[in-house]
């Protein structure tokens, strides 16, 4: 059986969303449908698209959701590509945008995506299968210095030069466990640590794997155009490097106005959800919501 990814932030997303039974919504990261199966709940005669890129997840969100087949439309296909899919099924607004920005358990807890260090498996770390670069290509092709300029920039990593010049020795690296003991050997012991020593560097690799940037700053300029009036845009991101780029762009969305920040300060879970969900710790929550006296803009592309 296959175990379902447990959404984060459940109730303050709906609470957030104000879902009106016959509303318009998108959850732009689906995975196995736990945000949407919530949406779609609270929906008569109103539709949410789920989009991902993942087509397991989506085989497993489509199983999920079968009994609000009426409310649910599913689309594998990037979440940069709002515009498009909106269009292209007909609806012409969104009452309110969720996209959950984190890695979900489906893709964490199997080995053979290659996303975790805590067992062997591929250097893979692809979202879609259509995706050619893979995390192998990175690890044992690219040159020192823009493997470590990599695992500074999208990540953060301190020792990023150390643990750079520690993979290109050690090629070639065989699998994810591999690499992460790799890893461990280059990080300095810098007191009690809280994050497994390969953390940052897994982080990198996927986002560089999956161009996460690119593809949530293209997300982030398309998306406010398909809100309705009135209508709020929910993002969750899960580190700080995302979640700057989040904060700054509603910002910037407000002060040319027809937007309006409606978290003065991010939203958490609670030490309840944590202990329930200790994935969803590092997760942040933003609102945007485009002013009701704003014209309404068509989907773009």
């Amino acid at each position: 059986m296959t175990v379902l990814h447990k959404p984060v932030l459940v109730q303050e997303i709906l609470e957030w969303l104000e879902v009106k039974p016959d509303g318009t919504y998108a959850d732009m990261t689906v995975g196995t449908g736990g945000h949407t199966l919530e949406i779609a709940k609270r929906l008569t005669t109103g539709k949410v698209l789920g989009i991902d890129r993942d087509p397991q997840a989506l085989e497993i969100a489509r199983e999920r959701l079968q009994p609000h087949e009426r409310q649910v439309v599913l689309v594998q296909a990037e979440f940069s590509d709002i515009g498009e899919v909106a269009a292209a099924n007909g609806l012409p607004g969104f009452d309110g945008i969720v996209a959950d920005l984190g890695i979900s358990s489906l893709e964490l807890d199997t080995a053979e995506r290659g996303f975790s260090f805590r067992w062997a498996g591929p250097l893979d770390m692809r979202m879609s299968p259509d995706n050619p670069l893979t995390a192998d290509e990175i690890v044992n092709q690219w040159p020192e210095k823009e493997l470590a300029n990599l695992l500074y920039e999208k990540a953060e990593e301190r020792d990023s030069r150390r643990i750079a010049r520690m993979i290109v020795r050690a090629r070639p690296i065989r699998d994810t466990e591999h690499l992460a003991t790799i890893v461990a050997g280059g990080r300095k012991a810098r007191g009690r640590q809280k994050l497994h020593p390969a953390t940052k560097t897994f982080l990198a690799l996927r986002i560089a794997v999956n161009r996460e940037e690119e593809a949530l700053g293209q997300f982030l300029s398309r998306s406010p155009a398909t809100l309705n009036p009135g209508g709020r845009l929910i993002v969750l991101s899960y580190h700080s490097l995302e979640d700057r780029v989040v904060k700054h762009e509603f910002q910037r969305l407000a002060r040319e106005g027809g937007f309006q920040v409606l978290t003065k300060k991010i939203i958490q879970p609670g030490e309840a959800e944590i202990q329930d969900n200790p994935r969803a710790r590092s997760a942040k929550m933003r609102v945007l919501q485009k002013t009701a006296t704003a014209e309404s803009s068509a989907p773009q592309a």
